[in-house]
């Protein structure tokens, strides 16, 4: 018998309660606010102007984030069940195979990617785009290729991590923007221009991307030992653990003069640039000095879990994004 406790380290909950919390923000944090400063006048009553609002119905939403759980946690379970070689050298310890029974772990994950798939089609079709559930399909199939074949490839499996990681916060946009597009198309006198919702969004999932490549090279330096017995090709493997420290850290070094370039063209106040530099920045300059100073695995750990934190302090950056918008501090 499979314990809550068993299951839920299988499925990773902490990482699956970070990916509903970014949904959530990105939601009721960035596109709320940003769209809450549009005033639009409406066709049946040409003489008011009002703020415009939210139109991809909550329960959806609800059943977006539960799709993208779904799918997600049926990643880490198939994850699992084809690293159990390999995380014994890494770790010393694997889930699948000993707390929970290997036939056991790919029925979890048939169910989950099942569950998956289905709420996305349903959501979508209720959304009027039916092919969009094509989406969760396509992205179950790659967590399952990934983690059977691309993540022993030179870094296909680490772009793959990272893109689908970008697509989380977008998927809130994705949705979002032709609701918002269909209904006031069709009751506002003047269609407002909606494109910088998908700028604003992006820009987090940029951040996403470039800082999931990073950790996941950071990872595989990590766990160079048991990548090498199983013949495994990524990063560190083919160009050595020196070249792949330097990758990371240009990657670090890109991401913090993305954020500074982006704060002084397109925001300015003073209130971001002491988060970002406070919150991210620092965390990632830890991580810098981790690596260059660093050879254990628990001093890469330290420097993946600093990762961790930069990305973390980064998605809540959307709730100092609503403040600085509602109480007007741009």
């Amino acid at each position: 018998m499979v314990t809550m406790i068993e299951f839920l380290r299988l499925i990773r909950w902490r990482n699956l309660l970070m990916v509903a919390i970014t949904m959530i923000l990105m939601r009721y944090a960035v596109l709320d606010s940003l769209i809450q400063k549009i005033v639009v006048v409406m066709a049946n009553n040409p003489t008011e102007q009002v703020s415009m609002e939210l139109k991809f119905p909550t329960l959806d939403f609800v059943l977006l984030v539960l799709a993208t759980i779904c799918i997600t946690a049926g990643g880490y379970v198939i994850n699992d069940y084809f690293d159990i070689r390999t995380d014994l050298i890494n770790r010393g310890k694997v889930i699948v195979g000993t707390k929970i029974p290997r036939r056991t772990a790919m029925l979890w994950h048939v169910i989950l990617n099942s569950a998956g798939v289905v709420i996305g089609f349903f959501i979508s079709w209720r959304a009027g785009y039916t092919m969009l559930g094509a989406l969760f399909l396509v992205v179950s199939g790659l967590l399952y290729f990934y983690s059977a074949s691309y993540k022993r490839q030179f870094l296909i499996g680490n772009i793959i991590v990272a893109v689908l990681t970008a697509a989380v916060p977008m998927l809130v946009a994705v949705y979002e923007w032709p609701a918002l597009y269909r209904f006031y198309a069709a009751n506002s006198l003047v269609v407002p221009d909606l494109d910088f919702v998908l700028y604003w969004v992006g820009g987090f999932s940029l951040f996403a991307f470039i800082t999931t490549l990073t950790r996941e090279i950071i990872k595989d330096i990590e766990d160079f030992e048991g990548d090498l017995a199983y013949g495994r090709n990524t990063v560190p493997i083919v160009l050595g653990i020196r070249v792949s420290k330097i990758v990371s850290i240009v990657l670090i070094a890109f991401t913090i003069v993305l954020l500074y370039f982006t704060w002084h063209i397109y925001v300015s106040d003073i209130y971001t640039l002491t988060y970002l530099s406070s919150f991210v920045v620092i965390p990632l300059l830890f991580v810098t000095y981790k690596l260059v100073r660093g050879n254990s695995r628990e001093q890469l750990h330290s420097a993946s879990n600093s990762m961790k934190i930069a990305m973390l302090f980064g998605v809540l950056y959307s709730v100092l994004v609503r403040i600085i918008i509602t109480w007007n501090l741009y």
